[in-house]
C-alpha cells in the first residue's frame, strides 16, 4: 500500500507550513507522498510549500490554477498523486502525532475512513462552536440520512475515489459531504471511525469570518437536501423549526456584549440567512 496525502492550498501561506510541519514529524509502515495542489494562490504559498522539499523528500507541489474551488484541486492532486490510497488534508489544519500511522492502519482493514477532530489546540476559546466528529462520524439529520465526514481528515482507496469521478466540482462548500454519500450511495462502501487519528481544525477568528463560513455551509446544506430529496422521508415542519431558530437568535441578543456569545450569535446568523438565501435559490424548504 502506498500513501498519497493530497492538500488542496490557496492563499495559506500563514498556515501550510505548519501543516507540512507536522507531516514531517509522522512515522508510517508504508511508503507515503504528499501532493500540495496550488489552486491559483496569490501569496507566498508556493514559497513556503518549496521550502519542505528537503524535509518532505517525496513533495510534489501541482499547479491546480485552471479552475478555483478545493474540489478542483483535491482532484488535480489525485491525478498526479502515485499512491493506491489517498488521504486528504486542508492546509489550514494540523494532523496529530501519530495520525499517519492510524490512517494507514485503519486503511489496512477499511476502504474509506474519517478520522477524529480536535477543536482546541488552534482555536481561542471563544471562537468555539461545536466538535461535530469528536466522538464518531458526523450524521446528517435531512434525506439520505448518511455519516458523512469532513475532507481535511478523509482517507480512502483511490479506485473508489475514482469509480464516482472525484469530488463534486460544481459544489464550493459541503462537497466533501455530498462525496460521502455518492460513496455509499453508488458503491456501497461503508465510513469507518479513525479515533486515534486526530486532526487539529482551525476555525475562523473573525465575526464576519464565522458569520460567512456559517452562511454558506446553510445555504449549500439546503442545495444538498433538494439534491437528495428522494433518498428518503424529509423533515417534519421545517419551516416551524426555522422561525422558532429566529427567536433563539433574538434570545442570544442581551449577550452579545461578551465575545463568545458575538461568535454564536454571528454562527446562528449566519446558518439563518444561508437557509433563507438557499430557499430563495432552490425552492424547497429550510433545512
Amino acid at each position: 500500500m502506498k500513501l498519497s496525502i493530497i492538500i488542496p492550498c490557496y492563499n495559506a501561506a500563514t498556515t501550510v507550513g505548519a501543516q507540512l510541519e507536522m507531516l514531517a514529524r509522522q512515522k508510517c509502515a508504508h511508503p507515503w507522498e504528499v501532493v500540495v495542489a496550488d489552486n491559483g494562490s496569490t501569496d507566498s504559498s508556493a514559497a513556503v510549500v518549496a521550502q519542505y522539499q528537503d524535509v518532505l523528500p517525496a513533495l510534489k507541489i501541482v499547479d491546480a490554477s485552471a479552475k478555483r474551488g478545493a474540489p478542483f484541486a483535491i482532484n488535480t492532486g489525485v491525478k498526479a498523486a502515485t499512491g493506491d490510497t489517498l488521504l486528504f488534508c486542508d492546509a489550514d489544519d494540523e494532523v496529530g502525532e501519530g495520525w499517519l500511522a492510524a490512517m494507514a492502519q485503519a486503511l489496512e482493514q477499511h476502504d474509506f475512513v474519517g478520522c477524529r477532530f480536535d477543536v482546541t489546540k488552534l482555536n481561542p476559546p471563544w471562537t468555539l462552536q461545536t466538535n461535530p466528529q469528536a466522538e464518531g462520524i458526523q450524521s446528517i439529520w435531512y434525506p439520505p440520512y448518511l455519516p458523512h465526514a469532513g475532507s481535511g481528515g478523509m482517507g480512502i482507496k483511490r479506485y473508489l475515489h475514482e469509480a464516482i469521478g472525484g469530488f463534486d466540482e460544481s459544489l464550493f462548500i459541503l462537497y466533501d459531504t455530498d462525496y460521502c454519500w455518492r460513496l455509499q450511495l453508488l458503491q456501497g462502501v461503508k465510513l469507518h471511525f479513525v479515533p486515534d487519528g486526530v486532526l487539529h481544525v482551525r476555525y475562523r477568528t473573525t465575526l464576519k469570518g464565522i458569520y460567512l463560513q456559517a452562511r454558506g455551509y446553510a445555504e449549500y446544506n439546503v442545495l444538498l437536501s433538494r439534491r437528495y430529496r428522494a433518498s428518503g422521508e424529509g423533515i417534519r415542519r421545517p419551516w416551524q423549526q426555522y422561525f422558532h431558530d429566529w427567536l433563539y437568535l433574538l434570545k442570544l441578543l442581551p449577550r452579545v456584549r461578551r465575545r463568545k456569545a458575538q461568535s454564536r450569535f454571528a454562527w446562528q446568523l449566519g446558518r439563518q440567512m444561508g437557509r433563507l438565501r438557499g430557499v430563495l435559490k432552490y425552492r424547497v424548504p429550510p433545512v
